[in-house]
């Protein structure tokens, strides 16, 4: 009964959102946002080696599908700032309002998730410090990263976190731009790779670019961080869609960048790197090799630019997601001190992320958590996608607000390519997890 409650208020926008108020007018510093810090969280360490062994493998074939990923991404996090904006409510607001079913998934996801992906976080942005500074060991440099991280953003605020992120975006995009301009790239070439077409053996990197690169959990944060930057009315709608928009054609930028610099380094001289964050590492090797050791550290630089970037990102986003989501079963209302940058559930998640997955550093591969990880996490891009449907299509949001024809089949796409790709990810951590018992 109270559930029924719930739904039957989350249909209509709080008091005081009006959906018909005019729009802000756009002025530059105000595209500057929410967006960025999505962006650069959403792009890390993984998704760098995916591209450069997409570019490696395949050439520039599948550059078109780095470019359908940039657009997918742009219509899911605008759909999760639409209804946020449109309704006054958060996203898992919105989700509680579909039914009981949503909170069951998203509470044990965001808790297992968050454990393995604080190790996964901070040992990434230590690989390119040991290397660069082999006076402490990777755990060593891994501690100080997620002491560093929490530091900034227990102390801080949301415009702390921004930031950041721009100055992090800033150091990636130099250079690897740069980079990828210094290796002559083979423009017919890249040209002919817009063509959607998939090569041989190229359907599982086709299913990552389209929908793999650019971020997870973090793309239903943005709602969190509107609302931390202020934009909390259906008035900023165009400030958020340009925001979005100008965020992830950064990002599809850099991630063409990165292709770039796999085809014309790795596969035009048949060079292979290995699957995990150690391929970036080795790939500045063979830049050092090549350009010389200015560019080869640059690349380091840029590899921890993208990987901190990620560790702040989630620190911040994902633990207001968490505050949201404690805060709703203890029926606290929206924007309470408790779930906003600063509370006390806030802190705690953030406290959860820092800490104790560092006894991971320390312990072998805790099989069941990897495979609860994986096959949680494989369901959680579907789950937005077809969630977001249903938000964006019912009363839920203000019929000005709801989805039009092309969102709609883009949403569709985006559910049933994740989808795909979510069964894919789930098959691949259970033969891991049989792996790991044979060896």
């Amino acid at each position: 009964m109270a559930h029924e409650k719930f739904a039957d208020k989350a249909r209509r926008p709080l008091p005081g959102i009006d959906p018909d108020e005019p729009l802000e007018k756009v002025s530059g510093w105000k595209v500057v946002g929410p967006g960025l810090v999505v962006a650069a969280t959403g792009v890390g360490a993984a998704d760098l080696v995916a591209t450069l062994t997409a570019g490696s493998r395949f050439g520039y074939g599948l550059l078109w599908a780095v470019v359908l990923g940039t657009v997918l991404k742009i219509i899911l996090v605008e759909g999760a700032g639409r209804y946020s904006l449109a309704t006054g409510r958060t996203i898992f607001e919105g989700w509680r309002s579909l039914g009981k079913w949503t909170t069951v998934y998203f509470g044990p996801y965001i808790i297992i998730w968050g454990f393995v992906y604080g190790a996964t976080a901070m040992s990434s942005a230590a690989l390119p410090l040991a290397a660069l500074f082999p006076v402490l060991p990777l755990w060593a440099w891994a501690v100080l990263m997620g002491l560093l991280g929490f530091a900034m953003v227990w102390f801080g605020r949301y415009a702390v976190v921004e930031k950041i992120a721009a100055l992090m975006v800033g150091i990636m995009f130099v250079v690897v731009v740069g980079l990828a301009i210094l290796t002559v790239p083979n423009i017919p070439e890249m040209l002919r790779g817009f063509v959607p077409l998939i090569p041989e053996g190229g359907v599982v990197y086709t299913l990552a670019l389209a929908g793999g690169i650019g971020g997870t959990i973090t793309l239903a944060a943005y709602g969190y961080w509107l609302r931390e930057k202020g934009w909390y009315r259906p008035g900023w709608m165009r400030v958020m869609q340009l925001d979005n928009a100008a965020a992830y054609t950064v990002t599809g930028i850099f991630v063409v960048a990165m292709l770039v610099v796999g085809v014309e380094v790795l596969y035009s001289a048949g060079y292979a790197i290995s699957a995990g964050d150690e391929g970036l590492l080795e790939l500045g090797e063979i830049l050092k090799d090549r350009y010389g050791d200015v560019i080869g550290t640059a690349f380091l630089v840029g590899f921890w630019a993208a990987s901190f970037s990620s560790l702040i990102g989630v620190w911040s986003g994902v633990s207001l997601m968490f505050a949201d989501f404690w805060g709703n079963l203890r029926e606290k209302p929206s924007g309470h001190p408790d779930t906003i940058t600063g509370g006390k559930y806030f802190r705690f998640y953030l406290l959860w992320l820092t800490f104790p997955p560092m006894l991971l550093f320390l312990l072998d591969r805790p099989v069941f958590l990897i495979l609860l990880y994986g096959v949680l996490g494989a369901l959680f891009m579907p789950f937005l996608a077809i969630t977001l449907v249903w938000l964006l299509n019912t009363d839920r949001t203000p019929r000005r607000w709801r989805n039009g024809a092309f969102t709609n089949v883009a949403l569709a796409l985006c559910a049933v390519l994740f989808i795909v790709l979510g069964l894919y990810q789930a098959w691949d951590t259970l033969q891991d997890v049989v792996a790991w018992f044979r060896g």
